[in-house]
Order: structure tokens, then sequence, then C-alpha cells
């Protein structure tokens, strides 16, 4: 760090406040303009008071007035020192745990904040669903929000006492850099598939993205979990051999540390899963159902450990449920199996399926759809996850966004050559009518693609829509 970006850390941390919105400033503001787009705007936070500008493009003699300018080679990175001098939330004793992946994050974050609580520590969360420590929840716009407000939430969590954060962190804040400037106690890798091509373009941009949480924030030298039955999640262990992996297979060749996990009871009403590290046996009896879970469990019972944790401390997950639209069970007088899932991607739909369809009795019927303005790629994948087992697909809209509902569903479509019967319901609340009409006892219904979200998305208005809440409705329960 340069003497004059050292000098404005000193500044931050005496209380000089950081932007990087030119919106939001106000006289003797430090700004910090990133990239071109941030350029623009340098003369706004100039024009509103800012005493000082960082910035990573363009000559800092156009910006004028009397402000001191510094060019830096990465503003986001310079942008993580600021809030770290600013909110100080990693001098305050917060202990920090990222989790990474595309699929499981959730659950995980939701399974650790339990087991923390039952061993009498105060746990926060920041994630999909909200942003939440005691005394304080709020909804999460961003599963990892920006590089000001998180170190922002991380200090407002250390000043309410918190002892452990734990975070969610999405591949679009690793490669934008958000959490510059934070120190990770403990990182774990879930799995790596396809999801959010649109904005890395390809898997191996993807892959490098959440590969990155592992090797800065600050180094590669911190305690790290890793999913050995990924194929990312092997390569990584190879990159990182102090790492401990963990999974239901066996571990990869060279593994000195290895979380090994065996279902030894799966139904639809949950799972029992064998647990063993070094000499170590023990079993967590959960309500959550398939191998899925089971490596969701693993993934929390490896980062306990990993906190310190002993393995006698790690049955408190023994009941714990999961997070909210995750394979969230909706309990109904006509004694259904219904399920609400936040499957969105290829493999977690594969997952989810993959973990109902061996346990059904009777038929699977999955009420799916996929997102608009988004990757387009995995639209027949899905499609085609679904025609593999699904005994009745009910094809409708997700969140459509700006797209036509229709044109989605044709992506959708070529994909599902193979499915057995197939119904096509653009009206989403209709879709799911027709699915709970064609149920029988014995059968389960997938409701997949929402989750815990309570809005639908339409030409840019959201309307209020929960699948949970609209399966109650037409079920009256």
């Amino acid at each position: 760090m340069d003497a004059a970006l050292k000098n404005l850390t000193r500044l931050a941390g005496q209380g000089v406040s950081v932007r990087d919105d030119s919106r939001t400033v106000g006289p003797g503001d430090i700004f910090v303009a990133v990239g071109e787009a941030g350029a623009r705007h340098i003369p706004q936070a100039v024009e509103a008071g800012a005493a000082y500008v960082v910035h990573d493009a363009g000559d800092a003699t156009f910006f004028g007035g009397q402000i001191q300018a510094v060019k830096t080679q990465d503003a986001r990175a310079a942008l993580g020192e600021l809030a770290k001098a600013r909110f100080g939330a990693n001098r305050r004793g917060l202990k920090l745990i990222g989790l990474t992946g595309t699929n499981g994050k959730t659950t995980t974050a939701y399974l650790l904040e339990r087991l923390f609580f039952a061993l009498g520590r105060r746990a926060g969360v920041i994630g999909t669903v909200g942003y939440r420590w005691p005394g304080h929840d709020e909804r999460a716009p961003l599963t990892t929000p920006g590089c000001l407000r998180l170190h922002e939430l991380l200090a407002q969590m250390a000043e309410a006492g918190t002892e452990v954060a734990i975070m969610e962190v999405s591949s679009h804040a690793l490669a934008q850099k958000r959490v510059a400037g934070l120190a990770f106690d403990a990182v774990a890798l879930t799995n790596v598939t396809q999801d959010h091509l649109d904005y890395h373009g390809d898997m191996e941009a993807y892959f490098a993205a959440k590969a990155s949480l592992f090797t800065g924030y600050p180094g590669p030298d911190k305690p790290a979990a890793i999913n050995c039955d990924d194929p990312y999640g092997r390569r990584l262990l190879a990159d990182l051999p102090g790492a401990m992996a963990y999974g239901l297979s066996d571990p990869p060749a060279g593994c000195v540390k290895m979380l090994r996990g065996r279902i030894v009871k799966s139904s639809i009403k949950g799972l029992a899963l064998e647990t063993s590290f070094g000499r170590e046996r023990w079993t967590v009896v959960s309500p959550l159902i398939g191998a899925h879970n089971a490596a969701n469990l693993l993934t929390a019972q490896a980062v306990g450990l990993l906190m310190g944790l002993a393995p006698s401390d790690l049955t408190e997950l023994s009941g714990a449920a999961g997070a909210p639209g995750r394979l969230e069970r909706i309990k109904n007088h006509r004694g259904l199996d219904v399920f609400v899932d936040y499957a969105h991607t290829p493999d977690a739909l594969q997952s989810v399926l993959a973990a109902l369809k061996p346990l059904t009795q009777g038929r699977l019927i999955v009420v799916f759809g996929c997102g608009g303005d988004r990757d387009r790629t995995k639209r027949p994948l899905m499609g085609a996850a679904v025609a593999a087992v699904a005994d009745l697909a009910v094809l409708t809209s997700d969140n459509p966004r700006f797209e036509e509902p229709e044109a989605i569903i044709e992506d959708v479509i070529e994909g599902l050559g193979a499915c057995k019967n197939l119904i096509v319901e653009t009206d989403r609340k209709a879709a799911i009518a027709m699915a709970l009409e064609a149920a029988r006892p014995g059968d389960a219904v997938l409701v997949a693609g929402k989750g815990h979200e309570d809005y639908q998305e339409i030409q840019g208005v959201r309307s209020p829509f929960d699948d949970g809440a609209v399966i109650r409705e037409i079920l009256a329960c």
C-alpha cells in the first residue's frame, strides 16, 4: 500500500466516511471510483463535497477542486482496505466463516447457525434469505452485499455481541471483490456446477472466482473444508493439500484430513448420517432428505471442526431443520408429501429429484420453470433433468423478468423430449393447483425454482407470490 492510500486508511479509521456511490457523498468524504464507470461519477462526488478521491482509471488532472486524488492499481481492493479501517469488524473479535459453491450454501448456513446457538454461541448470518443476528433481521437484496455495506453489517454484528458470522459468498461477490479487506477464519466449498455463465462466461472463470476465496482473504493458509465428492472440489484440494476433505465417497489420494459420511438410513421423513473423523465416530439423525442434504450436514460439521468444535458437539445438528424453501415440507391434511425447493440450476434440480425419486412410493410430480434474463443454456438441461425422473412434469413460469414466458418455456421444452407426461401452464398458481389436484397419497409433489422467494417478477414488476403460501391456500391447510 502506497503512502497516500495508507494516509487515507488512517483517516477512515479516525471516522472519515468512505463512499463508493457519488449520490451518497457528503463534505469531507473519501470517494472510491471503481473503473471507468466510477470515474465518470467523480465530478458529482467532488461537487457534493468529497475531499479525497481514490480511482484506478483516468487522469487525476481532470478532477478539479481542492481535493486529494489517489490513483491505485485496484480500486476494489483499495475500497476493501478503507472499509476495513472505517468499520474495523476484524478488530472486534468476530470470527468469520465463508461458504461458497453453487448449491448448499444457504442450508449449510442455517445448520451452522443452529449448531452455534445450540452450543451457547451467538451467531449471525449474511446470505440469500436475509442478514440477521440476535436482535436484527432484514431481507437480503443480494446474497453477498457490496463491500462497504458488508463491512458495516459485520461491525454491527460485532457491536451486538455476535461471536460468529456465517457468510454465503457468491461468485459475483468474489469476482467483484466485495469481500476485499476481510480475513476469514474458515472457508468451505460445497460444489461447483453450471450457474451464472451469463456473467462469468465459462466454467473455468466461474471456478476461478470460487477458488479465490481459498487463495486470498487474506491468504491460502487459513482453515478450509472442501467437498471431495465434487470434481472441482478435488481440483482445489490438489492445490491446497492442507485443507480438510469431506464427502460420502473415498478420500482423494494424498488426503491427510478427511471427514467421511455414510448414510445409514434414508426415507421421505429424513436421514441418519454416520460420520467419522480419524478415530472418532458419531451419528446425526436429521429431518432433511437426500444425499445432497447429507453433503450439507457434512459441510456444516467440517466447518464446525475447523472452528474448534468437538465431534460430540456436532450431534447437536440432530433434528435441525434446513433453510426456508430448501426441500421444505408443506404439511397438509390430505397426507400428501409436498415440497418447495429453490433449485434453479440443472445440478440443483437433479440433486433434489435424485433425493425424492427413490423415496417416493407413488408418482413424482414436478412443477418447475426457468428465470428470464439469465443463462439460457441451462434451460433445456433443466428440462432434461425433469424428463429423466418425473412421472408428471408441469412446466410453468418462474420469474420471467423482461422475457416473454412462452419464449422461456420453448427453451425448456427442448430438453423435455423424453418426458412421460407433460402439462404446460404459464400461470404459476394454476400450474401448482393442477399438480396438487393430480396428486394422490404416496405421490410426492415438488414445486421447484423459487423456494424462499415471496414474489414473482414480470416485466420488471414484483408481485406477491410465495409457493408455500399458494400451496397452503389451495390445500386449505
